[in-house]
């Protein structure tokens, strides 16, 4: 079996097989922050782009990212987070063989970002929820083309600024996502580093987990190398999974459920 590599990580090297990991999270916060950091890495690689399609898949990202903030309390919620491995790591401090470095550059980075998303403000969107420009193009963005320029003449005289302006004033949105976004990431790299991956079999492709009820389980993630041509699908809750894998067949077919033992890497992060 291959090494787990992270997805943070560079390209696997040539001669290596490429491993897939497959995430699933297990609970309605562990889901939001993932399309949270996903939409928002999103959105700063489009705004990178100098094209008026660059500007337009950002824009996207961020009118996503308003959608899921305004159907919960996102900052709450992350700062929930941050107090709970705050507390979690404090009890380390005590404890033999621990690098006390180490910690107190996590714990220090975890209160910097506990600060930053604090000075925010709780309606540090609103600007943002406001606009009237953003408004009108996620109102138009519900039917299909919607966003053209017959449709929307100052985003498109918008778009047609040069490409220098475009990326500042989007930056400036951006930014007052960052403190909760830049929290986020921390706290999945953190949700990630605390599961250890194990090698388990799935015997006729099928694999159930019952996870231990006093430390409920966040995330899931599954690693294959890319060349068995697998997939698994996943579901469940924080309590039990079910994972079935299944063959990939190409875009014209149906995929099929493994019938032979699969072997894979199993993390389970709380």
């Amino acid at each position: 079996m291959a090494e787990i590599v992270d997805p943070e990580q560079e390209a696997t090297p040539a001669g290596q097989d490429e491993v897939l990991i497959f995430e699933q999270p297990l609970n309605e916060r562990m889901r939001t922050f993932l399309r949270l950091d996903f939409l928002y890495n999103q959105a700063l690689y489009h705004n990178e782009t100098p094209t008026q399609w660059g500007s337009r898949a950002a824009m996207s990202s961020l009118l996503d990212i308003l959608a899921i903030t305004t159907r919960g309390d996102s900052r709450s919620d992350v700062l929930k987070e941050l107090e709970r491995h705050l507390a979690s790591l404090s009890e380390y401090q005590s404890k033999p063989g621990v690098d006390d470095s180490r910690l107190h550059t996590v714990m220090s980075n975890l209160v910097r970002l506990r600060t930053d998303l604090l000075g925010s403000g709780s309606v540090f969107l609103q600007p943002l929820r406001d606009s009237e420009f953003l408004n009108a193009i996620k109102h138009r963005s519900a039917i299909p083309g919607g966003t053209c320029e017959f449709d929307l003449p100052d985003y498109f005289y918008w778009l047609s600024q040069p490409a220098e302006a475009r990326i500042q004033t989007f930056g400036q949105w951006l930014g007052m996502l960052r403190p909760m976004c830049d929290a986020i990431s921390e706290l999945l790299w953190l949700t990630r580093q605390s599961g250890r991956a194990r090698p388990e079999t799935a015997q006729t492709g099928v694999f159930h987990i019952t996870f231990d009820r006093d430390s409920p389980a966040q995330l899931l993630r599954i690693a294959l190398p890319a060349s068995l041509g697998l997939y698994p699908e996943i579901s469940g809750s924080h309590y039990r999974c079910s994972i079935r894998f299944l063959t990939w067949n190409g875009l014209a077919a149906r995929p099929t459920q493994v019938e032979s033992d699969v072997q894979f890497m199993l993390s389970c992060c709380t």
